[in-house]
């Protein structure tokens, strides 16, 4: 696919994503949740994320004084919600004070990673317990989501404070959740574990649980590999890389012809989902391009890029994104989640249609 209708298309996300009015959403009971990007929380968060990349491949500087905009309007609801699951909208932070020099931006994230590596909550391994914004507790879980929600900004927040521990972190945190939810089997990862209970709980290999370990991960090694940090043999970020190499292949395997995955990836039955398989391939993309895959794969990605516009709206919304989905009783009850307009929809395909475009630099 050109330049041009990449720009196109990734322009039209982006402004759905950012700028749609509520009759534009729908009339789910969920609407105004997956879609009001006014609220401090992961969904939002990976909107910014997205935002923020899209701005810098399409060279567009407006959409970055978006993204400020929006940490401007609502940074003061983050005081509430300290909880691991909300800190995506913060992987933000380093590169508006990049930007801007504003002294808050570093400041704040600071102090949210100090927080984050000394007193937020952990499961019995050490890995983040998922800790969210609802009213709900998921005591001793590991979740696939906290790569991307928490675990990025971590390693953002190590290279902008030239600090360590926490990159030394972060790179811990990757490698915990690797363990605990790869399946030593297929190559894929689990949506959740109990340490608990010792199990997976349902144990599905849920899609987007590793679009956001397929996208995240390289996204955090990358920004360790700019640090400035000498990680040499480093044991655990080879173990990583040996882990992701499987990951990465074992989800090429599983990728329908259209360029699409089921929203279970061995379950080639059920629906086809859009978030996540715009996730796996933006993951795929990056792991190409920092050779922590085959660069033939980069063609499965392709695939992806063109099956992902055929889902877009003329008004920019990005269908057949499922609903918010914390670990489900059973397998089978991942293939009921309703679909609907999400901002992590439009983000994971803002993200995808970024990387396209970087590929196409030169």
């Amino acid at each position: 696919m050109n330049r041009e209708t990449l720009e196109k298309k990734a322009r039209q996300v982006y402004q759905y994503m950012m700028h749609s009015e509520r009759t534009q959403w729908g009339n789910h009971e969920w609407i105004d949740w997956a879609m009001n990007i006014d609220r401090w929380d992961w969904n939002a968060g990976v909107g910014l994320i997205a935002a923020a990349e899209y701005g810098r491949a399409a060279g567009e500087e407006r959409v970055i004084g978006e993204v400020e905009a929006w940490v401007t309007r609502n940074r003061d609801q983050s005081e509430a919600v300290r909880v691991i699951n909300a800190m995506a909208p913060f992987a933000v932070f380093p590169q508006l004070y990049n930007r801007q020099n504003n002294p808050y931006y570093r400041e704040k994230t600071k102090e949210i990673a100090e927080w984050m590596a000394a007193q937020s909550p952990r499961t019995r391994n050490g890995a983040f317990e998922h800790t969210v914004t609802e009213r709900a507790s998921f005591r001793e879980q590991i979740w696939a989501d906290t790569i991307f929600m928490a675990v990025l900004f971590l390693a953002r927040a190590a290279r902008l404070l030239s600090d360590r521990g926490m990159a030394d972190e972060a790179l811990r945190q990757v490698l915990l959740h690797l363990r605990a939810l790869q399946d030593e089997e297929t190559g894929l990862l689990f949506h959740g574990w109990n340490c608990e209970a010792g199990d997976w709980m349902s144990a599905a290999r849920w899609n987007r649980a590793n679009a956001w370990n397929a996208c995240g991960i390289p996204m955090i090694l990358e920004e360790l590999a700019s640090s400035g940090f000498d990680f040499g043999e480093n044991e655990t970020l080879t173990e990583i890389k040996i882990r992701y190499r499987r990951l990465i292949d074992a989800l090429a395997l599983r990728q329908n012809a259209n360029g699409l995955w089921p929203t279970v990836l061995d379950r080639p039955d059920f629906y086809e989902e859009t978030s996540g398989s715009a996730g796996i391939a933006c993951g795929i993309y990056k792991a190409a391009r920092m050779g922590l895959a085959p660069a033939s794969l980069k063609e499965s990605a392709d695939r992806t890029v063109l099956a992902m516009v055929a889902y877009i709206s003329d008004n920019g919304a990005v269908r057949g994104a499922s609903g918010g989905t914390p670990v489900l009783e059973s397998v089978a009850a991942y293939n009921k989640v309703p679909i609907f307009p999400t901002v992590y929809g439009q983000g994971l395909t803002l993200l995808l249609f970024a990387e396209a475009l970087r590929r196409t630099e030169g």
